[in-house]
């Protein structure tokens, strides 16, 4: 039997020299922060060497553009766009989902 752990998504990603390290999180099913939201709970730590991580991303953007032609995922325009159109478009209507992306701090 291998191990396997559920993660509710990537909470930072950082860049050292040729190392590159991925903490991944999941929702507290007891704790909570001011908005009442579970909070985010560090599970585990991938490293990787660079090469590994760029060809890594490689295989998880063909695993999401399998998803997306499937139809299981439905791809937002870019932020900037995103932007332009509602300023352009007075009757634009609210996003469908509350929830900010999940992205790394380091990218933001």
């Amino acid at each position: 039997m291998h191990d396997e752990l559920y993660t509710d998504g990537v909470e930072e990603i950082t860049i050292g020299g040729s190392i590159v390290r991925v903490d991944l999180v999941s929702l507290s099913p007891t704790e909570r922060d001011a908005n009442n939201a579970p909070k985010k709970v560090f599970r585990q730590r991938l490293i990787f060497s660079v090469e590994s991580f760029a060809n890594s991303v490689e295989v998880m953007q063909n695993a999401l553009q399998g998803l997306v032609d499937a139809g299981a995922v439905r791809r937002n325009p870019p932020r900037a766009q995103a932007d332009q159109a509602q300023t352009t478009s007075t009757d634009r209507e609210p996003p469908n989902s509350p929830r900010s992306p999940n992205a790394s701090s380091n990218f933001r």
